[in-house]
């Protein structure tokens, strides 16, 4: 959505250009330096620092609301207050978190609220006004509102990580955008549309919106694992062995993979042996495999394949060798592909190559697009999901306590309904409700068994719900922390009345129907007061000043790999890394009102840690002035712009006034 801005929203604004970071510079830099679609709206410039600003607050336990023995309670969190706040407070799980699974509200215009302040002071502790659909700014107002909740998602996340995110039809295209800037396209990992309802409303206007979305994106696509959902018989009887394949029941999948713009030599043409025709991958798709084993592939129906250059715009085309450009010659009474075509037949009477050519529409051998078996004995433990989810289920109570679910089902909104009134009863006041089995198959595919979920928008508590199930049916340890604020401006808190209830119910297995059984777990109730915690604000400071340090530091003569390793021990006061030498790096800063500067006091305990961590006595140290030279020390001076940023006043310190003299 790209609109004129006014001065104060403008990314060129030199103002807002001083206040961003050194990684916020250089990631505007790229992005400029990019050819295509960028995304701009007004206040995209504010929102993209405005997570910084934003402070950790002190957490009270309400054991009242809790649930669980005194271990389990440890092991899982539920916090009320306002989600931008909750995950700056939960700075200690950034980079820890397997799955972010959240269902934000969709802008349908009585389900969120912006606050104009926040715009400068995301602090600020009014709740806004209600965001209604007919007003004018309400796309911009919820981008401004999700796009640094979407960045603190990110930081949240481990290099494995997943978000998934729920969505429907009024913001999909611009939540898409957001996260192909903030992700990047390359880590999008699925587009999931799931049936939320089994039959059109008789108020639906045109084509029903019968379907929701799931936008699922990596942190780093290379490092995700997706798992596999448990297999059924009803999904081993889609798999098929027309050909008597020795290797048993297979199913067709697709031969290319998302990726073209990050592997440009797997996009090219492929000539059908069957038909002469050219086969390309579809749009941003490219074929499965490197080119030597592509080329292997379609040489196993007998037929020779050369690189050919066809001046397409891509890389050389595999064609049948002797056969015509099929781009500019006719193929169809080509020799060589009827040759080809004789061959391929051959092949076709017996057990076909793993890549095959499908039938076409008329039901012709072999005249359709390339396609991949997937044999059944390769998904014994489990299938590989497909991006549609439809729901069988209509009228029949969901079991809750199953593991067998096909990957075509994913419940609907009318069952999430029915599963929530189940455990606390009717007048809940929730219309809508995602269903225990989508979130539950979402979980399974993206977090291992003993990892952790966080769910920054937990309403009804379902995430919560759906892990304590598969911990009990898979004998797993997943935690969750969830987050809710509630209603405030109705006095409903429903992360306690609702969010906590629903947990604690089915923890304790006194469900409103009277059918609930106990899961094992439990979970801690905690509340964000309106006081901030300045020693985490403190700590939160000096972690992003050692990101600076680590990023920031290169050695040029380590050009491959990594420069800095971060020390995993966080006990130590000035040692924060070491380099491939085995020397110690050592900042200097404990807040701005704190020493900043390397004395001889400091020296020594650098060299007291360096000792303890099995170091070299070669020290790199980081910090505003070194007043204590001495040898075997180098010394690096922590610029005046990154302490100004963690809040040091270099314009009033003493320092900076006897310089000023000098110079004078």
């Amino acid at each position: 959505m790209t609109t004129r801005k006014d001065d104060e929203d403008a990314v060129d604004n030199l103002d807002d250009l001083e206040l961003l970071s050194k990684d916020e510079l250089i990631a505007m830099l790229h992005e400029r330096a990019e050819a295509g679609v960028k995304l701009s709206f007004p206040g995209k410039a504010l929102a993209r620092r405005i997570s910084r600003k934003v402070r950790p607050h002190v957490q009270r336990t309400v054991a009242k609301y809790s649930a669980g023995s005194e271990a389990e309670q440890a092991r899982n969190l539920l916090i009320e207050g306002d989600n931008l706040q909750a995950l700056v407070t939960l700075y200690r799980e950034r980079g820890h978190v397997d799955l972010i699974l959240t269902d934000p509200p969709y802008n349908t215009g009585n389900d969120f609220r912006y606050n104009d302040k926040w715009d400068h002071d995301p602090n600020d502790a009014g709740i806004g006004d209600i965001v209604s659909a007919d007003d004018r700014a309400k796309h911009t107002k919820w981008m401004k509102f999700m796009f640094p909740r979407l960045r603190l998602m990110k930081q949240m996340l481990k290099p494995s990580g997943v978000l998934a995110i729920c969505i429907d039809h009024r913001e999909l295209f611009h939540l898409g955008q957001m996260l192909d800037e903030i992700f990047g396209e390359q880590n999008r990992l699925a587009i999931i549309n799931w049936q939320k309802i089994t039959s059109p409303k008789n108020h639906d206007q045109g084509v029903s919106t019968a379907t929701e979305y799931v936008l699922v994106y990596a942190k780093n696509d290379e490092a995700v694992s997706t798992g596999r959902i448990r297999r059924s018989d009803k999904t081993a009887a889609g798999y098929v062995n027309p050909d008597s394949d020795p290797r048993g029941a297979w199913a067709p999948s697709d031969s290319t993979l998302m990726g073209a713009s990050t592997h440009p030599g797997q996009v090219y043409g492929i000539q059908n042996p069957f038909t002469g025709r050219l086969h390309y991958p579809q749009e941003g798709r490219c074929w499965r495999n490197e080119r030597r084993k592509m080329k292997a592939a379609v040489e196993e129906w007998g037929v020779t394949y050369e690189d050919r250059d066809l001046d397409d715009g891509l890389r050389p085309a595999l064609l049948i060798k002797g056969a015509r450009n099929p781009l500019t010659e006719d193929y169809a009474s080509d020799a060589v592909v009827a040759a080809a075509q004789e061959k391929a037949l051959a092949v076709r009477s017996q057990d076909w190559p793993r890549y095959f050519w499908r039938n076409d529409q008329r039901r012709r051998p072999g005249h359709g697009e390339l396609r991949y078996k997937t044999y059944l004995e390769e998904v014994a433990g489990g299938v590989v999901p497909t991006t549609f989810w439809a729901s069988t289920e209509e009228t029949q109570e969901l079991e809750l306590g199953s593991i067998s679910w096909p990957h075509k089902e994913s419940g609907t909104s009318e069952i999430g309904v029915r599963e929530l009134n189940a455990v606390v009863g009717r007048g809940h006041g929730f219309d809508t409700v995602k269903p225990m089995k989508l979130i539950q198959k979402i979980v399974q595919l993206w977090c291992p068994p003993d990892g952790t979920v966080v769910d920054p928008f937990a309403g009804s508590g379902t995430t919560g719900h759906a892990v304590l199930a598969l911990n009990q049916t898979e004998g797993a340890r997943r935690r969750f922390i969830l987050i809710e604020q509630g209603r405030p401006e109705k006095g409903d808190s429903y992360a306690r009345s609702l969010t906590a209830d629903r947990l604690a119910r089915v923890i304790s297995g006194d469900w409103a129907d009277g059918k609930g059984s106990p899961l094992p777990g439990g979970f801690e109730f905690r509340q964000l007061t309106k006081r901030v915690d300045a020693q985490a604000l403190l700590q939160m400071e000096r972690e992003e000043m050692v990101d600076t340090v680590v990023s920031s530091y290169f050695d040029s003569s380590r050009r491959r790999g990594p420069n800095l390793e971060r020390c995993a021990d966080r006990s130590y006061s000035y040692l924060v890394a070491k380099n491939a030498d085995d020397e110690g790096f050592y900042l200097v800063w404990d807040g701005p009102d704190q020493n900043t500067d390397f004395t001889e006091d400091v020296w020594e305990a650098c060299v007291q840690e360096g000792e303890q961590a099995n170091l070299k006595p070669k020290y790199h140290v980081y910090a505003r002035f070194n007043l204590f030279p001495t040898t075997g020390v180098h010394f690096y001076q922590i610029p005046d712009r990154i302490l100004a940023d963690f809040g040091l006043d270099v314009r009033t310190d003493s320092y900076a006034e006897d310089d000023e003299e000098d110079q004078e």
